[in-house]
């Protein structure tokens, strides 16, 4: 079966340092979100989350949240088809990385370093 490291710099979230592994959805298929319209249609007023991450990311350009009890803090844009993010966690600077998104229903996955990195799979609440 298929697994998939988990960190936050791989999220926004990319993710929270290493924090294990997560499984892929089998039955559903992941499509790339191409443009910010889409993003933000999907983020909007929702919540990220996963295994004790909790995470808003604004359609003004914030990302706030906790992770594992810490705060989460940061910016993001939309540039050149990816989610391109600076992130702080507990005031840890995490960098700057750009992602690509892809959704499937109720999840989104962000995978690092435009798509050719570690990815995380977060739930939109």
């Amino acid at each position: 079966m298929l697994r998939t490291q988990f960190t936050l710099s791989s999220v926004l979230a990319g993710a929270i340092l290493s924090l294990g592994v997560a499984e892929p959805l089998a039955a559903e298929e992941f499509r790339v979100i191409d443009s910010a319209d889409r993003f933000v249609t999907l983020i909007s007023g929702r919540e990220l989350r996963r295994l004790g991450i909790r995470l808003t990311v604004t359609p003004q350009g914030e990302i706030e949240g906790r992770a594992f009890g810490a705060p989460v803090t940061g910016d993001w844009t939309w540039q050149g088809g990816y989610f391109c993010r600076d992130l702080f966690w507990n005031g840890d600077d995490l960098g700057y990385n750009c992602q690509l998104v892809q959704e499937s229903g109720d999840t989104l996955r962000f995978t690092s370093d435009q798509g050719a990195g570690m990815s995380a799979d977060l739930s939109l609440q």
